[in-house]
């Protein structure tokens, strides 16, 4: 697969990818927004879903999940993150997201604080939220990743119980140190906080960084930390909405799967959705090499272009398919700059707005370069175009 214009089915995309995608936007308009690919999943994923539905038995799954799916998954984590876990500790959810409110969930009781990154993804502090505790924001430098070790630890206060880490760190890019890891774990060891740890975005590193797992350290951080994996951003695979939850003991395991309801079968994750997981853990690494190829290529294209328009600079980002450009130079908001690009380029991206990833993404810009290289280019001429435009 060469990941080329060829290799989109723009006829699917209009009318399947939603998510501030291709079929919720006029057909003028190019999506640069959520980050899920354009690109059709690994065949493997495909033939694993038919040959389970050719038999057409479609029974109740285990509210633990299919036992299949979660040996692999234990497998795969230890043999590519050298988490040493066991298959009774992996809990398959609807999403990382699920996974997300499942564990804050667990973790806090009402009035109780987690530490969030700013800034990250609106689901930390949504997740939070909903499970009525108070979030606070730890701020991070978006262009250089740095962030305050001691300011974090000022932070932690008697009420504190939580510190949530996404590494790579969407929308800026950041793959976290093993130093880095290793003093935020040292944290939550020495204050007894639990670490919500979020590796959706771990297999999409470019070459000039490293990733470890904060759950790979040492025994002492692992049982600290509960971490939450999916499928959407490596196998293309958002739609299936599965993805893990790995408890560091049985007992955590157990007090999760309480908090999911799943037993219930009111809550639960598809058995094909499951049976689509396995197969891309145990057949598709190939699709995502090549898909990892070709993103460090946009990535690359994406940020010299950007540093090239008016008012625009943008860092490289050292994991996920995303870029994201400081915009203050042009005199716009995040907000209005969204706006401009909608309806003077017919670009369509995520303005770095405080529902989107917290108040410290004002100034910048969200662009996802997980499409082709035409595709990209397209949307990157009309943003320049409308700048050079308004000059």
């Amino acid at each position: 697969m060469s990941f080329s214009a060829t290799d989109i089915n723009l006829k699917a995309l209009r009318s399947r990818a939603y998510n501030l995608r291709w079929a919720t936007l006029p057909e003028d308009v190019i999506p640069l927004t959520a980050a899920d690919p354009d690109f059709s999943s690994a065949p493997e994923i495909a033939h694993a879903i038919k040959q389970y539905a050719d038999e057409r038995v479609f029974s109740y799954g285990p509210a633990e999940g299919l036992p299949e799916f979660r040996k692999t998954i234990a497998a795969t984590l230890q043999q590519r993150k050298q988490i040493h876990t066991h298959d009774d500790l992996v809990l398959p959810v609807d999403s990382a997201a699920q996974g997300m409110f499942i564990i804050a969930k667990y973790c806090l009781q009402p009035g109780e604080e987690a530490i969030v990154f700013d800034p990250v993804d609106f689901l930390f502090k949504a997740a939070v939220d909903n499970a009525g505790g108070v979030a606070k924001l730890l701020p991070i430098d978006v262009t250089t990743g740095v962030f305050d070790i001691h300011l974090l630890e000022t932070m932690i206060t008697p009420s504190t119980k939580m510190l949530c880490l996404c590494n790579p760190l969407n929308p800026i890019g950041k793959v976290f140190s093993r130093d880095e890891l290793l003093a935020i774990g040292n944290l939550a060891v020495k204050y007894n906080l639990w670490i919500m740890n979020d590796e959706i975005w771990s297999d999409i590193i470019f070459p000039e960084a490293s990733f470890v797992s904060v759950a790979s350290l040492n025994a002492a951080i692992a049982a600290r930390t509960i971490t939450v994996y999916g499928f959407s951003k490596s196998f293309g695979m958002a739609g299936l909405r599965v993805g893990f939850i790995v408890s560091p003991n049985a007992n955590v395991h157990e007090g999760l799967l309480q908090v999911s309801q799943m037993r219930t079968t009111a809550y639960g994750v598809s058995t094909l959705s499951q049976v689509a997981g396995q197969a891309a853990f145990e057949h598709a690494w190939y699709w995502v090499d090549a898909f990892l190829e070709h993103l460090t290529a946009m990535r690359n294209y994406s940020v010299e272009r950007l540093n090239a328009m008016p008012g625009i600079t943008c860092h490289l980002p050292q994991g996920c398919y995303l870029v994201f450009p400081n915009i203050t130079g042009t005199g716009m908001t995040s907000t209005e700059f969204a706006s401009f690009c909608m309806e003077k380029a017919k670009v369509a991206v995520v303005p770095g707005a405080a529902r989107w990833f917290g108040p410290g993404a004002e100034g910048h810009i969200r662009i996802c370069i997980s499409t082709s290289k035409a595709v990209l280019e397209e949307g990157l001429n009309r943003i320049e175009q409308a700048l050079q435009k308004r000059l």
